[in-house]
């Protein structure tokens, strides 16, 4: 495995490797075994003649919170292994300043997909990913890129960015990783206060219940309503938002007819923790 920490380097080790298929996994850091399973998919899909690459990256441009930057976890080391035993190729870890100019001007902006859940409080959020992941991609040129599902809203926004730009990479969503008790897997886990990490899985079975009850023909609000009475109902708990959502537009109304999704935001604490649920009626 070869590890870049500048352009050239990351670029001297691709050189030989165009033509391939390459397949990207971007991370910022804090590896868990969601991270982990998405590589492996990479490298699945690479096959033994392809190229796995990631980036491990911790990138501030969107960060809204300065706190929760600078409370991210960094396990370089880790996840240098981890990369290592999920058979990645080439790793990309720069610095700030080697992907970011002093003087940098240009924003990459997106006014449809990022106006609502997360986007709507954290602003300028997806305009940093956005910016990222496009430097990125222009970077590696990969063939294919996976994200996961947890952030679902990230991964339509990236689609949308993606086929709006004409960047030539399909993109792949991954499932989410849960542990045993459901709870999604985040690199923000371990910031969890012993209780709140008890009540935390309450999110995955709230959203399980409503998607069997919405399979089942209850009524969008009712469904709504479900996950919120039952995260309402847990010490300390402050929702951001739950959402019944177009799954591809991101938006309101929901038609029978297409693939909803049920997406949730709350502050378990100091933490946000964020889930979602794809619904389709039986």
């Amino acid at each position: 495995m070869q590890t870049a920490y500048t352009k050239d380097e990351l670029r001297a080790f691709l050189a030989p490797m165009r033509g391939r298929r390459i397949v990207f996994v971007p991370t910022m850091g804090a590896l868990h075994e969601g991270h982990a399973t998405l590589m492996r998919q990479a490298r699945s899909l690479a096959g033994e003649q392809g190229v796995v690459v990631s980036s491990i990256f911790l990138n501030p441009v969107q960060f809204d919170n300065a706190g929760d930057l600078a409370a991210y976890p960094q396990t370089p080391e880790a996840d240098l292994e981890i990369c290592r035993t999920c058979g990645v190729d080439v790793v990309f870890m720069p610095t700030p300043d080697v992907m970011y100019c002093a003087d940098r001007s240009m924003v990459m902006e997106e006014n449809h997909l990022s106006t609502v859940l997360c986007g709507a409080s954290r602003p300028g959020h997806f305009a940093g990913v956005c910016l990222v992941v496009s430097k990125l991609f222009n970077l590696v040129q990969p063939t294919d890129a996976i994200f996961g599902k947890k952030d679902y809203q990230q991964l339509a926004i990236l689609r949308r960015m993606v086929r709006d730009l004409d960047i030539p990479v399909q993109l792949h969503g991954a499932e989410i990783v849960r542990e045993a008790d459901g709870l999604a897997l985040s690199s923000r886990n371990v910031r969890l206060l012993p209780q709140h990490r008890a009540a935390a899985p309450q999110i995955c079975r709230s959203l399980r219940a409503a998607a069997a009850a919405y399979a089942a023909g209850s009524a969008v609000e009712s469904v709504r309503e479900s996950v919120v009475s039952a995260l309402s109902a847990i010490d300390g708990v402050r929702i951001d938002y739950v959402e019944i959502v177009d799954a591809e537009t991101l938006h309101t109304p929901v038609c029978d007819n297409r693939m909803a999704l049920l997406a949730v935001a709350a502050w378990f604490g100091e933490v946000r923790l964020i889930d979602n649920i794809e619904l389709v009626r039986a």
